[in-house]
């Protein structure tokens, strides 16, 4: 009998083992140049403004090159990198945003859930200094030891306390409505 117990416990481990290697986290960060496509429209023309800027960290369970779960996630753009080419409309958005005392928009995740496609992504998303809940579908895909998540979010600039800004004395107006694109490399 006691040989028997001794062999399940044994038994026991090696699975506890098997499982825990099987199943590894691991902390991920963002690779350089991600992609984060700000866009909307306004009474003369729809514009976009990209950022190839961030910083953040990604806590994970893989399965081999896939993201069992994700434990943590915390994506961080300075509100300064985003550009649209043009100095004139970047100035009008760092204003609405007032990047001199908000340097970051940011997004803390609280929660995660896997999908057929990728994940459903709850956390925080903080823009121009107020922080509201945001649910964001993301796909994800595992290709040369990166995982890469993409998708968008669309809100109401008015949601985060921004005004959306004007140009010429007013007779241009941006849009309340806008999308925030990414595609992000973890490795």
């Amino acid at each position: 009998m006691k040989i028997n117990s001794i062999t399940q416990c044994i038994s026991l481990l090696l699975l506890l083992f098997v499982v825990t290697t099987a199943s590894a986290q691991e902390t991920l960060t963002i690779e350089p140049k991600p992609t984060l496509k700000i866009s909307g429209t306004s009474s003369l023309h729809d514009w976009e403004m990209i950022s190839n800027t961030a910083t953040g960290k990604l806590v994970a369970v893989m399965d081999g090159a896939k993201i069992e779960k994700i434990n943590s996630l915390i994506i961080e753009m300075p509100a300064e990198s985003i550009k649209s080419g043009k100095s004139g409309m970047d100035k009008n958005a760092y204003k609405a945003l007032n990047t001199s005392q908000y340097k970051t928009v940011k997004f803390e995740l609280k929660l995660a859930t896997k999908t057929t496609t990728g994940w459903t992504l709850k956390g925080n998303f903080t823009i121009a200094g107020v922080t509201k809940e945001a649910n964001i579908a993301v796909k994800e895909t595992a290709t040369a030891g990166k995982n890469t998540l993409s998708g968008d979010y669309s809100f109401k600039l008015t949601d985060y306390k921004i005004t959306p800004p004007t140009a010429l004395l007013g007779t241009v107006k941006t849009g309340d409505a806008v999308k925030i694109s990414f595609v992000i490399n973890f490795k």
